[in-house]
């Protein structure tokens, strides 16, 4: 059976995917910094009879990841899929930022998807695989107050395309999926003040369909990016 790796999986978008892939018949590898939601949701799992198991790793400490990463492979089924989708975000003016939030946003919207391909894709190469990020239209859109957002989207979205060259002759296909605005908890977080609409927004589901379409598609080619956006548009 397939065996998915998903990162940020005890809540939001990772959740609805882990949920989604473990009824379409997948194994899972499941990562995320809060011990007690990932155990509550392998037992959720569990009675599908699939093989769930999971590592708490906080990613905003970047000298954990490898070894946690290293750790949840001894124990799980090789991945075929990674699912890079752990991330946040901050708003408010650029250059005002504080350095300490910056160093944060790019350590685990960016950084850590690095130190994680690092641990997981050497594996893969003998079988192949698919590496899928997450990532956002503000990757190759300018929004105000959401400045370090979007610069790590867009560092994201290049650094996908160089993985999936240099991974090419090993099998391993790279690919992001480009979402706009999806209801999720990142909108209850204290660093992000908004006022969107989150009824017009994607749902959970939606995102996570759209991974397991990326995830399902056949070795022989590679969705290089699908992007998704709510019906109103980008906002």
């Amino acid at each position: 059976m397939p065996t998915a790796l998903i990162t940020g999986a005890s809540r939001g978008i990772g959740k609805a995917a882990a949920k989604l892939f473990v009824e379409s018949g997948w194994d899972l590898l499941l990562v995320a910094r809060t011990e007690s939601s990932l155990s509550q949701l392998a037992k959720e799992l569990s009675v599908t009879g699939r093989s769930v198991v999971y590592k708490a790793i906080d990613f905003e400490q970047p000298e954990l990841i490898s070894l946690g990463i290293n750790e949840l492979l001894q124990v799980g089924s090789k991945p075929s899929v990674v699912i890079n989708n752990a991330g946040s975000a901050w708003t408010g003016d650029l250059i005002s930022m504080p350095l300490k939030d910056w160093q944060a946003l790019l350590q685990l919207n960016l950084t850590s998807v690095f130190q994680v391909c690092s641990a997981v894709v050497p594996s893969m190469r003998d079988k192949g695989g698919l590496v899928i990020n997450v990532s956002s239209h503000a990757a190759t859109n300018a929004f105000p107050q959401w400045g370090c957002y979007c610069a790590t989207k867009a560092a994201l979205s290049s650094f996908t395309k160089c993985l999936a060259e240099e991974e090419r002759p090993h099998r391993i296909r790279a690919c992001t999926l480009t979402l706009g605005a999806v209801d999720s908890s990142l909108w209850d977080s204290e660093n992000v003040k908004s006022d969107f609409d989150r009824n017009s927004m994607l749902t959970l589901e939606q995102a996570a369909s759209a991974l397991l379409y990326l995830a399902e598609q056949p070795s022989t080619q590679v969705i290089e990016d699908l992007t998704l956006m709510p019906a109103k548009g980008r906002f």
